[in-house]
């Protein structure tokens, strides 16, 4: 997509301009990732134009392979964004009818020859939301991987207002589900993706894995939001048999907390690659997403070193020569 923000903490009906940059959930965790090390590539539908060129040089700025991305005559998604200060929540605008996005069709991706050398694939609760192709071609691209044996993950945020399509979280997400093997989501996207209600993370948690086997760890951030600028985060994890809690973050001047999700997600996925245990993969993930608060943009621009010094509590703030 491409996001459209005010300048600084302007708000909607002062803006006058915008700022431009390209982003979207599973790129940015794909950029997080490269710039762990991890080789990635995203593959999406762009417009066959020059926004979609520049999406496309954005990944690859990013370390991120493109060749498999395919191209169409409609337009960019968009979103825009009203950066919140103090007690002002943040605003979110989606634009994405008719995208080039919205308009992918099962067939149009080659998932055999995209996951040959593949080790991991990741989906958002996103892409099902936008439209019946979307979420067919998502569907497509898990069972491909599951065939050759390829991990699973699933971000299952839900957008209640990108669902437009007809169909609802509970009429597709369900099946996803079913097929992933490493879920990110709360008590709230289980319920609204599944319809579990439960007392407790742990008992929903419970309830998703006996509905859905092939689920192994369940996992989300916790936020508690004083204010925009100042958010107090942290990380829980069940296995299915234990519950992991990863130690609490004070942010108390957040430059931009859209992306932490994914950053949170691109932790997760190179602490279980490089065979950290859940509780050194949930720590590594929320020191990530701590950091991708003090940076601009949606994608997170730390290193591993600099996770890894955050979560070791050592040269927090200092000037660094």
């Amino acid at each position: 997509m491409m996001r459209l923000s005010t300048p600084a903490f302007s708000r909607f009906t002062q803006a006058s301009n915008f700022q431009a940059i390209y982003a979207g959930s599973e790129a940015n965790v794909a950029a997080s990732l490269s710039l762990f090390g991890i080789p990635t590539e995203h593959i999406t539908r762009f417009p066959d134009n020059d926004f979609g060129l520049a999406a496309t040089q954005t990944l690859r700025k990013c370390g991120i392979t493109t060749d498999h991305i395919i191209y169409g005559e409609e337009r960019m998604g968009l979103y825009f964004l009203e950066n919140g200060a103090m007690q002002r929540s943040s605003k979110i605008i989606y634009d994405r009818f008719d995208s080039a996005f919205a308009h992918i069709q099962s067939g149009m991706i080659d998932w055999d020859e995209v996951l040959k050398n593949a080790a991991w694939f990741h989906w958002t609760g996103i892409t099902p939301a936008i439209s019946q192709g979307a979420a067919d071609v998502c569907r497509e691209a898990i069972v491909i991987a599951r065939k050759k044996g390829i991990s699973v993950s699933g971000d299952i945020n839900y957008r209640r207002n990108l669902w437009q399509y007809g169909k609802s979280a509970q009429d597709m997400m369900p099946e996803l589900i079913g097929q992933t093997d490493f879920i990110v989501g709360g008590s709230t996207d289980i319920e609204n993706s599944l319809g579990i209600q439960a007392s407790s993370f742990e008992e929903a948690c419970n309830h998703v894995m006996k509905g859905c086997p092939a689920v192994k760890k369940i996992t989300s951030t916790q936020r508690d939001s004083i204010s925009s600028s100042h958010n107090i985060i942290s990380a829980r994890l069940w296995n299915g048999k234990e519950l992991f809690r990863s130690q609490q973050y004070d942010l108390t001047h957040i430059v931009d907390r859209v992306g932490a999700g994914d950053a949170y997600m691109a932790g997760l996925i190179y602490g279980w690659l490089t065979g950290k245990t859940d509780q050194q993969t949930i720590e590594f993930a929320i020191a990530a997403s701590a950091l991708k608060h003090s940076i601009e943009g949606d994608v997170n621009l730390s290193t591993v070193s600099e996770v890894e010094t955050l979560v070791k509590g050592e040269n927090i703030g200092k000037l660094l020569r």
